[in-house]
């Protein structure tokens, strides 16, 4: 996630807030498939959480709905991740299974080999490090998940875990029957008060940052093409199914190299497929962000996965020059009155239905490529653009820039912050350099993929 920068009106932001205008697809959607009959696999992914595993495992304890397996695979840290999620599982009577590897190998693998060696429908894919904070994040998923076939994946509203939340998941019942204390002495507390300012530092810039994108920019796609470009891993149930095919489909080419971060590969894929990403926007999870001197490694991952996506799917990138074909194909459709025929024998309802097949995406692409197109424009255009100002010592332009683009970031963050806008607006403010500061390191992300690219041909883009 967070692969597009704020801009000055930026071609994103406006198509999602004119998506917000629209409104969504009014189809009644009547699912073939009873959600409530799903079998449901949760996958951990897990490399050295023995601090988070006890939040991640209760937070699974409190769902409304009850996954078949917990399957925690540990990837080669040998640290007391395993001995506390065995000890705490034993606790509370969860039935988990464990997975132990002599050496990191990576999450890619992780999910492409439960997506091959269990049977589940929903494959859900919880890491380490990020713990359920709605009790029916699971239920929520699973159902949205099932309204229709073309539906690939669901996840709720993620934001950053807070010494505040990790307390409040500490005071339920779910966790208090492990340690069977009236206090709990929070690991993390233990870590010193400069890893809790960095910590801190990181929480504030990454709210402003999720409430943006999940509550405005990932709502309007959502609303006007009925999918978001990919969902954020760390806690999304997949169609299992679709999971495997797509390894059988990639693998071959890549091996487990799906990029810097395998959930915008996989974001990408089932939209080239005609499937579509889900977010919901009324159950929530937390996940743990790294200390801010950590920063600049993560935002480099996900903004080089996002461009090496872009590479590999750039059918999805083509598809504003496919628009002419799209109307044509369109009008054709309903002069033969081809299309309101087949809505009529359709007896199964389903929500921004479009045909399934890469090849369908090369013809004539996919409405959520015009937002990936976008994304990648303002991706590369506004950091350079302020480069340029400040070569170029446009001291005036580049302050008109900076404030219009500060006053319109702020009014967003303003709207989508109920119950909180003064604070979120505050902490907006004081994150402006540090967001600025990244934003502008992106021509470096930029740099190294055009090298990539066209001078050195490397293709093994992992992390």
């Amino acid at each position: 996630m967070a692969t597009a920068p704020w801009f000055v009106i930026s071609p994103n932001a406006l198509l999602s807030a004119i998506g917000l205008l629209r409104g969504p697809d009014k189809t009644v959607p009547t699912p073939a498939e009873d959600w409530r009959t799903a079998v449901v696999d949760v996958v951990i992914p897990a490399y050295k959480e023995e601090d988070n595993i006890i939040h991640c495992l209760a937070s699974l304890a409190r769902q409304t709905l009850r996954p078949r397996h917990v399957i925690l695979v540990e990837d080669g840290a040998k640290d007391q991740t395993v001995p506390r999620a065995r000890e705490y599982a034993a606790a509370v009577g969860m039935d988990l299974t464990v997975i132990e590897r002599a050496s990191s190998i990576g999450k890619t693998p992780t999910i492409k080999r439960q997506a091959r060696e269990f049977d589940s429908d929903v494959e859900f894919i919880l890491d380490g490090d990020t713990f359920l904070e709605s009790p029916d994040y699971l239920a929520r998923c699973v159902e949205e998940l099932y309204q229709g076939v073309g539906i690939a994946s669901a996840c709720g509203t993620i934001l950053p875990m807070t010494p505040k939340s990790r307390h409040a998941l500490c005071e339920t019942e779910e966790f208090q029957r492990w340690h069977g204390a009236e206090t709990y002495d929070d690991p993390h507390k233990r870590r010193g008060m400069l890893h809790s300012v960095w910590w801190w530092i990181t929480n504030t810039y990454r709210e402003c940052l999720y409430l943006f994108l999940q509550r405005f920019v990932y709502k309007g796609q959502m609303v006007f093409f009925g999918s978001i470009t990919n969902p954020v891993g760390c806690a999304v149930a997949y169609r299992r199914r679709y999971i495997a095919d797509l390894f059988d489909r990639y693998e071959p080419l890549f091996g487990d190299d799906l990029t810097n971060s395998e959930d915008i590969f996989i974001g990408f894929a089932l939209n080239n497929e005609g499937y579509r990403n889900i977010q919901l926007q009324d159950v929530m999870a937390r996940s743990e962000e790294p200390e801010v001197q950590r920063l600049p490694r993560q935002v480099y991952l996900w903004s080089s996965s996002f461009l090496q996506s872009c590479y590999y799917f750039d059918a999805l990138l083509r598809t504003p020059f496919r628009t002419v074909r799209r109307w044509r194909k369109r009008r054709r459709d309903e002069a033969s009155g081809e299309a309101e025929r087949v809505e009529e024998m359709r007896k199964i309802k389903e929500q921004y239905r479009q045909p399934f097949g890469d090849k369908h995406t090369r013809e004539y692409g996919r409405p959520i490529g015009w937002s990936m197109f976008l994304s990648a424009v303002e991706k590369i255009g506004f950091p350079t653009a302020l480069i340029i100002m400040l070569i170029l010592q446009l001291w005036e332009p580049l302050a008109v820039t900076l404030i219009a683009e500060l006053v319109i970031s702020l009014l967003v963050l303003f709207i989508v912050s109920k119950g909180a806008r003064i604070t979120t607006v505050l902490k907006g403010i004081l994150v402006t350099p540090l967001r600025y500061f990244l934003m502008v390191a992106d021509v470096f992300t930029i740099g190294r993929f055009a090298t990539d690219l066209w001078l050195t041909g490397n293709r093994k883009w992992r992390k």
